[in-house]
């Protein structure tokens, strides 16, 4: 893609009302445009990072026998109230349709998802099962801040699982948190498990994926000696510098995280509210057995962004960036704007993902905004390179630049992007 075509500006000056590092940077970089508050526009740049993240969860789920669908984001009121939740839920926003039907903004999917569940899983024979959705929701948030860490509107990746007794629900809540853990490494985001409380989902045995960082809402004590940690809502007047109930050694700390995921065994409260039962073996009726997943994805775009930067941008990890390579031409002479059109055209053709910065802009300007998208390659064809017959290459996580000759630069980028 060539910058000069390319949708959305990048901004010097910070936003007003702009308070955590991860929220300036996205809207600054031209990832993001607030539409209001808790409501976001992904420009162009924005949904290449968001697209890849909905991949890669999508790809290691799927290597856990996860089979995805994707269900209604408008609900109708009757099924929230056969779970007694239409009422009990403030983030609940409701409207009644044209044809005066009750409806709600889905704030999330356990309801439709056991509508499904009573309609097609008749038989021990149907189960186990997960079904999964990266779906958007909607949360009714009295407050709305943090730019994407806390919004109204939010896409969120949500597998349930169906079990015919606990010992398949600890095996598919086991499944899933395998691979949580292995999407967790592929986006380059290092994560804490703590216990945690599965709040108005209800369940039990619920665990959170926390990414610690100083803006995180959410308050967690770890244990600096063996990393049990649990959320502080739940630690039953435990508090900073106690002694790990765990392991018995070390002392508990209190951070401040971001929840990246969370997973959790919901039970049969929904089966037995909606009547989801099943035909055991022994021909009996019985209630499916649910287990509850859920990352979020538009989240994790902030969450990286919050603990992957410097004084000068974003550093996007090399899986997620909305580009791989940020080609940049310096200079008006003839030769330099054909060589870097030249190479531009064989990385592309190469399967090389690159934003070609070939503004009529100042070296400098072009630098400051490289910084700032954090792509995790930059080439600089420029004068000086090709009197060199080389490339100038810069790695975005750190280290000087280097030059690198043509011939040889298809082979350090297959290398380093492999």
């Amino acid at each position: 893609m060539k910058y000069s075509k390319f949708f959305g500006k990048t901004q010097k000056e910070v936003p007003k009302d702009v308070l955590i590092r991860s929220h300036e940077y996205l809207v600054r970089g031209g990832f993001i445009n607030q539409v209001a508050a808790g409501l976001y526009d992904f420009l162009p740049l924005g949904f290449l990072v968001l697209s890849k993240l909905d991949r890669i969860i999508k790809e290691e789920l799927s290597k856990k026998g996860v089979q995805h669908l994707l269900m209604p984001f408008v609900h109708p009121a009757s099924l929230w109230k056969e779970t007694g939740r239409y009422d009990k839920i403030d983030v609940l926003l409701k409207f009644t349709s044209a044809r005066g039907t009750d409806c709600v903004l889905a704030p999330t999917h356990e309801e439709t998802v056991t509508d499904l569940a009573r309609k097609y899983l008749k038989t021990y024979k149907d189960l186990p099962v997960i079904l999964n959705q990266n779906q958007w929701k909607y949360r009714d948030e009295m407050r709305a801040t943090g730019g994407l860490l806390r919004t109204r509107e939010f896409l969120m990746q949500d597998a349930y699982s169906f079990d015919c007794n606990d010992v398949g629900l600890d095996e598919n809540f086991k499944k899933m948190s395998e691979a949580y853990h292995a999407i967790f490494e592929r986006i380059g985001l290092d994560v804490t498990v703590v216990k945690a409380d599965s709040g108005t989902m209800g369940g039990s045995d619920s665990e959170e994926f926390m990414v610690l960082a100083d803006a995180g809402e959410d308050k967690i004590l770890i244990c600096d000696k063996c990393d049990y940690g649990m959320n502080l809502e739940k630690a039953e007047g435990m508090s900073d510098g106690d002694l790990c109930t765990e392991c018995g050694k070390g002392n508990f700390k209190i951070v401040n995280a971001i929840e990246a995921g969370h997973v959790f065994k919901l039970g049969t409260c929904y089966a037995e509210s909606m009547k989801a039962y099943f035909v055991d073996e022994d021909g009996s009726s019985k209630p499916v057995i649910m287990g509850c997943y859920g990352i979020g994805i538009s989240r994790l775009v902030a969450s990286i962004a919050e603990v992957s930067n410097d004084e000068n941008g974003l550093i996007w990890p090399k899986n997620v960036a909305p580009f791989q390579i940020n080609l940049l031409s310096l200079g008006k002479e003839s030769e330099v704007l054909e060589k870097a059109e030249e190479l531009y055209g064989e990385l592309v053709g190469e399967g090389f993902e690159v934003l070609y910065d070939d503004r009529d802009e100042s070296a400098g300007k072009k630098f400051a905004d490289s910084d700032l998208i954090g792509i995790p390659v930059r080439l600089i064809v420029s004068k000086r390179s090709l009197e060199a017959k080389s490339v100038e290459l810069k790695y975005r996580s750190g280290g000087d630049a280097m030059m690198i000759a043509f011939d040889d630069l298809s082979g350090v980028l297959q290398k380093f992007f492999k």
